[in-house]
């Protein structure tokens, strides 16, 4: 070969290497960013050119999907009691994205999942279009249900858990909105979720107020501080009198701490500080008994502090951990700083009902395939101990004691052990605005305690002095738990 193309021949192999190293660097090493790039429209075609899997409760799909017209994208998600199941699944959109449970699960739902590789060989080889996978969820449909019209038109959320496994039965967050209402990618679907933003609709429906939400928990929060003083052994028999006086002054202040009208708190036992709601026992038993560190370790063992994922995320709950000792007070009856999710507060009741135990909340049972295999199972696990057994039955005794004859009556099931704790939580600066009503508890049969239920509900058309945990949450809480046992 003579030496003009012997150069010409280096040259050609030297781009045909470029080209195979550019290849390969698109291939694996851009791939990711080219996949997600916005301006990417081909994966959004391809993401819609078939069905999605379905999300299923009790067996039945609660969500579907119609073809569109007019469009590169063939496929639209559609929603059964769309605004009922919106916090569970989140939306699938054309335009807008997924979210939750629509999000979290998206590639097994498209089948692009790895797991779902045999699958889609198989397809292929036999001509057959691509299929998601469905996910089985752990929620209770009549649960979900009762929980959403209990609701009703106030703001709030509600959270019911199997204490036994952490398995979430029911989520459900008002006001709410359809998915199926910006699940394309029209003028309409655009108008519809503009009309979503909290800028244009300050009740924020599509907020998830079950996760995504932190509220002041209020007299709620006791049951904490009561788990931690049996746990540190400030308090052995609930039903011996306490040292606490009254009026009762926060520490390092000459500000008094107060209750909530006439009730008998002086010297009251843990047994009748929880069933009368007083803030003088409590106060003084976090701040001066249990301690900073002591409620700290105690409200974290409950999941304080730290994101859940369902697998959808959850927002933390707070409880300070740098306070001074008037402002331990103040939080350990769910005032000053503290903040909880209604997820939180479920998974407080349900690890009393637990004797103790908290399970790590989960909302997927499975992971199923096309071919209705199954790929994953999710295996309940626990989570942490807050309570020894037999201090957790002693706060169960205690919570009984509050809906049977204490402020929780409105959530007594005849033939059910139904423990429970209410709170009024104080909203805005200085208390200005109309607090928030709560209700945690949980109902136990001989077969142990099949559910607890956290409800907050923050209702702007009541009377300022007919909003009360008792009065608002506890009949939806019941209802719920009605739901659950069948009654």
């Amino acid at each position: 070969m003579n030496k003009p193309l012997r150069r010409v021949a280096v040259f050609c192999g030297l781009l045909v290497l470029a080209l195979l190293l550019r290849v390969n660097y698109v291939q694996f090493v851009q791939a990711d960013q080219l996949s997600n790039d916005v301006h990417n429209r081909r994966v959004a075609i391809n993401q819609y050119a078939q069905p999605r899997g379905d999300i299923i409760v009790d067996g039945k799909a609660i969500t579907g999907h119609t073809e569109t017209d007019g469009s590169d994208f063939k496929y639209k998600r559609t929603y059964v009691d769309g605004p009922m199941w919106a916090p569970v699944t989140g939306h699938a959109s054309q335009a807008f994205g997924t979210t939750f449970l629509e999000g979290v699960e998206d590639k097994f739902l498209t089948g692009s999942d790895d797991r779902l590789f045999f699958n889609r060989t198989i397809d292929l080889l036999t001509g057959k279009q691509r299929q998601g996978g469905n996910v089985v969820t752990t929620l209770n449909a009549k649960a979900q249900q009762a929980a959403f019209k209990g609701l009703g038109n106030s703001k709030g959320a509600v959270v019911a858990i199997d204490p036994r496994t952490g398995a979430i039965l029911a989520m459900a967050s008002t006001p709410s909105y359809d998915p199926s209402s910006i699940a394309g990618n029209s003028a309409k679907d655009e108008k519809n979720w503009v009309a979503l933003d909290k800028k244009n609709d300050p009740d924020d429906p599509s907020q998830n107020r079950a996760l995504r939400q932190t509220y002041p928990p209020g007299s709620t929060f006791k049951l904490v501080t009561a788990a931690a003083a049996l746990e540190n052994g400030s308090v052995t028999d609930i039903n011996k009198p306490t040292d606490s006086p009254l009026p009762y002054t926060l520490p390092g202040t000459h500000t008094p701490l107060n209750n909530e009208g006439n009730i008998p708190c002086k010297n009251a036992t843990l047994n009748n500080a929880l069933r009368y709601s007083c803030n003088t026992v409590f106060g003084k038993l976090g701040a001066e008994q249990v301690g900073l560190q002591g409620m700290v370790d105690e409200a974290e063992k409950f999941g304080f502090n730290q994101e859940q994922f369902l697998p959808v995320r959850a927002d933390k709950s707070n409880f300070d951990t740098k306070m001074s000792k008037d402002q331990v007070a103040l939080s350990s009856i769910g005032q000053f700083d503290t903040a909880a999710t209604p997820l939180q507060m479920a998974m407080v009741a349900s690890a009393i009902a637990n004797d103790g135990k908290l399970m790590k909340p989960y909302m997927v049972d499975k992971l199923v395939a096309p071919n209705l295999s199954t790929i994953a199972q999710t295996n309940p696990s626990p989570m942490s101990q807050p309570l020894t057994p037999q201090n957790a039955q002693k706060l169960q005794a205690m919570m009984e004691n509050v809906v049977n004859q204490g402020t929780g009556t409105n959530a007594q099931i005849p033939g059910v052990r139904v423990g429970g704790k209410t709170g009024t939580a104080q909203h805005g600066v200085n208390n200005d605005q109309k607090p928030y009503a709560w209700f945690v508890s949980y109902a136990m049969t001989d077969q142990g305690s099949p559910v607890a239920v956290a409800v907050v509900v923050e209702d702007s058309s009541a009377n300022r002095d007919d909003i009360s945990g008792g009065g608002l949450a506890a009949p939806i809480a019941k209802q719920v738990m009605q739901a659950v046992l069948g009654k």
